[in-house]
């Protein structure tokens, strides 16, 4: 008798991955799964690996061994996969990356109008209730220069979700944000969760780890050292190094 297909294919299948830079041995044979709607927190000390991580996952780097497979398909040198991930996995950057000389407006009609081809009439109107969503859409005349950075990042995310991806990726999100404004892209975050997107997030922000995610990871020194759920990662983790670091970064 055949053999019945898996009903879910993963969103992100890491197997046995390794990425080098020159002798560094950045990331150690990296093993995760992430199902679809699965939100995932990736923590760990600075350097442990956590960025390259997720850079690697829509190729921003390249990885030197094992395998990346995106949504059924596979991360190589093939520039037709690439563009394929791209198209479905959204990132927001801790610095923003918004184009200076382009409005907000512009800036989340670009890509939908270059790569998934829209009209202009049909991307404003999209890109207007994402903004609307992340609620900043009287800014949309604006350039970013004449944001806080909060709102930067806000209109970051809603030009992510302009593009309708099925995973979005977020590097440390808030750590170039001031205190103050760290909630308000927080909250935006949180407002994700009613969606179906994947949701891959490197943070320090371990109360939003605590509220949102489904699955912690810690990472050190390239590897992952632990993962599970935020109530046995925060309340019993079982590796002395995670300990180690849940103590210093909740000051316990």
């Amino acid at each position: 008798m055949a053999k019945h297909k898996r009903a879910t294919i993963p969103a992100v299948e890491l197997m046995d991955m390794n990425k080098w830079y020159g002798e560094y041995h950045a990331l150690k044979n990296i093993n995760l799964t992430v199902t679809p709607g699965e939100r995932v927190v990736i923590c760990g000390p600075s350097g442990s690996g956590k960025s390259t991580l997720i850079r690697c996952i829509n190729r921003l780097e390249e990885h030197q061994g094992g395998q990346i497979i995106v949504d059924g398909i596979e991360l190589n040198d093939n520039l037709k996969h690439i563009n394929q991930v791209r198209q479905e996995v959204g990132m927001v950057f801790q610095h923003f990356n918004l184009y200076p000389h382009l409005t907000v407006l512009e800036n989340c009609t670009l890509a939908p109008m270059c790569v998934r081809k829209q009209s202009k009439d049909v991307a404003t109107a999209n890109a207007m209730k994402f903004l609307e969503r992340v609620k900043i859409s009287e800014q949309a005349g604006k350039y970013p220069s004449q944001l806080s950075g909060g709102q930067q990042q806000r209109v970051a995310i809603a030009r992510t979700l302009a593009m309708g991806p099925k995973t979005i990726l977020f590097d440390e999100p808030t750590s170039a944000l001031d205190p103050e404004m760290i909630k308000e892209v927080l909250d935006v975050m949180v407002s994700l969760v009613d969606e179906s997107i994947t949701m891959i997030c490197v943070t320090h922000e371990m109360g939003f780890a605590k509220r949102v995610a489904d699955r912690v990871i810690f990472m050190d020194a390239g590897e992952i050292i632990e993962e599970g759920s935020p109530d046995t990662f925060f309340n019993s983790p079982k590796s002395l190094r995670t300990q180690q670091f849940l103590n210093q970064i909740l000051g316990h």
